[in-house]
């Protein structure tokens, strides 16, 4: 969807210039919105002509569970009077990406068969990081269909030891 990135670049782009004294904080309060404006009910609400910009405005900052900041509150209002809320999602993406590179950061996302307690999710980061030379925001989603072990997802690159991939990897062995 390339037209929806293209959308959304200038929104991430003037949003990280402008909130470089905060960015973590900045970074909260996007990806909450981002969050809500992913409902497709709500971009269904929002694409109604009969309703108005200010109870889209309204909808959306009462369904977050904290207040937005000022920057914040302009930002969204922004958004929605050039009804790009669709864009959102896009658009925080975009930002997370131009915050990790700016610190040298990447996101990762651990599939596992089972849930992983913090105590050890510390250990597993740390593990990533030699292993993909590079400081990670590590976050975890179940996926039982692994049976066991990991999966990792770090932009492009893929570390799959789960015992689906080596379960997969003797059934080719088995056939060829």
């Amino acid at each position: 969807m390339a037209e929806l990135a293209t959308i959304a670049r200038p929104y991430a782009e003037a949003l990280f210039k402008s909130s470089q004294a905060d960015l973590n904080g900045a970074s909260q309060w996007l990806e909450a919105l981002a969050a809500v404006a992913g409902n497709a009910q709500l971009l269904s609400f929002a694409e109604n002509p009969k309703v108005s910009n200010q109870q889209v405005y309204d909808l959306v900052s009462g369904v977050l569970r904290e207040p937005l900041p000022q920057a914040g509150q302009n930002f969204l209002r922004t958004v929605i009077d050039n009804g790009r809320l669709a864009a959102l999602p896009e658009a925080a993406a975009q930002f997370r990406a131009m915050k990790n590179a700016q610190g040298g950061a990447s996101d990762a996302v651990v599939y596992s068969a089972f849930p992983i307690p913090a105590s050890s999710l510390g250990d597993v980061a740390q593990v990533l990081e030699r292993r993909f030379g590079r400081k990670l925001n590590v976050t975890v989603q179940e996926d039982p269909s692994l049976i066991g072990g990991i999966r990792v997802v770090v932009g492009d690159e893929v570390l799959d030891t789960s015992v689906k991939a080596r379960l997969e990897q003797m059934k080719v062995a088995l056939t060829a």
